[in-house]
Order: C-alpha cells, then sequence, then structure tokens
C-alpha cells in the first residue's frame, strides 16, 4: 500500500490499560485509540478506518454498511459473536481473531476458583486478620470442612486447548479426568476419559465449562443437569455466562442441590448491582478475568498486531469468515 492504512482501535482498554506498548501498531499506520466506545460512536471514530480492531464491542450489519474504506476487522479476542460476520464477507471484509493466547491464564484461574472454594483461603486469612487465631485454644482450626482434590473427579465440558491444560493440571494434582468432545479420537489424553454429557456431570466431583458458546451450549448448564451433580460437586465456569441458565443454578445452590460454584463470567456483563448470585455465600464470582494477565494481555495483542501486519501484507491469518 502506497499510503499508510487508517487503523482504529475501538475499545482498547482491557487489553492494554496502559502496561503493555501499542508502538508495533503504531508502526503498521496511523493508528487511533478510543479505551472505550458506544454504538452511536462507532461510524464517526471509524469512518475512515482501513482496518478495525474491537474486543467486545459490537459491530452490526448497520455499521459495517456505512464504513465504505473498512477491508478488515481484527478482533482482539477468540469470541467473534460481536461481529456481524455475514455482512462483513459481503462486503469483503476479511474478520480475523485471535486463539491460544489465554490457555494458561484461564486454566489457571480454573483451580484459583477451585481451590478457593476446597480452600476457603480467603475466610481463613479474614478469620486471622479478625483476631480468631491469637485467641484459638490450639494451634489450628477451620472455620468450613477443606477438601482434598486428589482422588476426585474433574469432568472437563469442552476439550480444546484450555480444557486440555485443565485435564494436565487436574492429572497433575491426583484427579481422575472426565471430559466430552466432539472430536475424542483426534485429541486423546492419556489419563482421560471420554464420556456423555450426562454422564460427566452425574460422575464428577467438579465440572468445569471450557465449551465455546454458540446455539447448542447456549443453557447447557439448566435444571435437568443440575440434578444429575453430586450434593457436594462444585461447578466453575471460565467460559461464557450464558452456558448456564442462571436462575436454575441460584435454586440448586440455595437448596443445597450443589456444594458450590465458582465463576468468571455471567450471562449479562457487567451484571446489575443486585445479581441474585451475589448474596450466596457457596457462589464465588470474579469479573471475567481470567483471561486478563499481563502475559495473556501480551500474547493477544502480539497476535493482534499480526493479524493486521498479515491483512497488510496482502496474506490475512485467522480469518474466522473465510
Amino acid at each position: 500500500m502506497s499510503e499508510q492504512p487508517k487503523i482504529v482501535v475501538l475499545d482498547g482498554h482491557t487489553l492494554n490499560p496502559g502496561d503493555l506498548s501499542w508502538n508495533e501498531l503504531k508502526s503498521l499506520g496511523e493508528v487511533d485509540f478510543y479505551d472505550r466506545s458506544t454504538s452511536d460512536e462507532i461510524i464517526p471514530r471509524a469512518k475512515d478506518a482501513t482496518i478495525l480492531i474491537v474486543n467486545k464491542l459490537v459491530l452490526t450489519r448497520e455499521h459495517i454498511e456505512q464504513l465504505p474504506r473498512l477491508r478488515c476487522i481484527c478482533v482482539s479476542a477468540t469470541g467473534y459473536n460481536n461481529v456481524d460476520l455475514a455482512a462483513a464477507r459481503e462486503r469483503e471484509i476479511g474478520v480475523s481473531n485471535a486463539v491460544g493466547y489465554g490457555t494458561h491464564s484461564v486454566a489457571q484461574h480454573v483451580f484459583a476458583l477451585l481451590l478457593e472454594l476446597s480452600n476457603h483461603v480467603a475466610l481463613h486469612h479474614q478469620s486471622v486478620l479478625n483476631g480468631d487465631w491469637s485467641h484459638q485454644p490450639d494451634f489450628s482450626y477451620w472455620k468450613k470442612p477443606l477438601i482434598e482434590l486428589n482422588g476426585k473427579t474433574m469432568g472437563i465440558l469442552g476439550f480444546g486447548r484450555i480444557g486440555q491444560k485443565v485435564a494436565s493440571i487436574a492429572m497433575a494434582m491426583g484427579m481422575r479426568v472426565l471430559a466430552t468432545h466432539r472430536h475424542p479420537e483426534r485429541d486423546a489424553l492419556v489419563g482421560v476419559t471420554f464420556v456423555r454429557i450426562e454422564d460427566l456431570f452425574a460422575a464428577s466431583d467438579v465440572v468445569s465449562l471450557t465449551v465455546p458458546l454458540n446455539d447448542k451450549t447456549r443453557q447447557i448448564v439448566n435444571a435437568k443437569m443440575l440434578q444429575r451433580m453430586k450434593p457436594s460437586a462444585f461447578l466453575i465456569n471460565t467460559g461464557r455466562g450464558e452456558l448456564i441458565n442462571e436462575s436454575d443454578l441460584y435454586q440448586a445452590l440455595v437448596e443445597e442441590k450443589l456444594a458450590g460454584a465458582g465463576l468468571d463470567v455471567l450471562d449479562g456483563e457487567p451484571p446489575r448491582a443486585d445479581h441474585p448470585l451475589f448474596d450466596l455465600p457457596n457462589c464465588i464470582i470474579t469479573p471475567h478475568q481470567a483471561w486478563a494477565s499481563k502475559e495473556a494481555r501480551q500474547r493477544l495483542l502480539d497476535i493482534t498486531v499480526g493479524n493486521v501486519a498479515s491483512y497488510l501484507r496482502g496474506k490475512p491469518q485467522n480469518v474466522v469468515n473465510a
């Protein structure tokens, strides 16, 4: 290209709140950065853009049709359901995503949630600060039962990169691993047994959701599936909030048909301040941060910049709407 391409980052804050460098991207063209954009701000901000970078901002058909110079959309995430792929395809606009950047961080967060549910670290830390230990007649105490994971069964719904990493960590901790997967023959892993989803929920002491969100998996965890789980079992979700029917999960937790849940995602983000799950002592919630270690965000930035560079070289990569 003879003239510098116009690159617009419409919602860059979550990817880079200031601790990473945009310099590699700046070397590829003229770049406008916006930490956040509303739907109404998309057209005025992106009207001259050749390349758009978005994270969670929704790009509708109406937006895409009003951006005549747009040739490439790079989603700085793995999921791309926020972009109207059909509208982009009709305009011959390539949409690229980023895969694999968060595998280690998300798998780590699965166990951060699980260990909090099993060991109650925050509860006991606060207890010590409150003076409970200093006034104990014994050298040791616990306010809730502590659970050993060795020998327990980890069920993994979705066995892609993250699911496989969760499996390897679980096995290192002495857990038995069950999984569901569309291609068990392709991704077989020593020590992992593939089962039907109904059997996975019934047999597991922990169920970890690492399956993509689509029409088949939306609210796949519902009252019927939760009823199959052991009353002592935990549910961990680092996938998408819409995988769970939250009303059904609330009832299962209130009625103690499930021992606890660790959620990094909710159906509707940010959630409303009076979300029912916030009041439950057996539900731990973190703000969709499993992906957000600095190391993972650096990999995400590198992949996104690489997608831009590949498009400019005439060899687009990671295209999801070809």
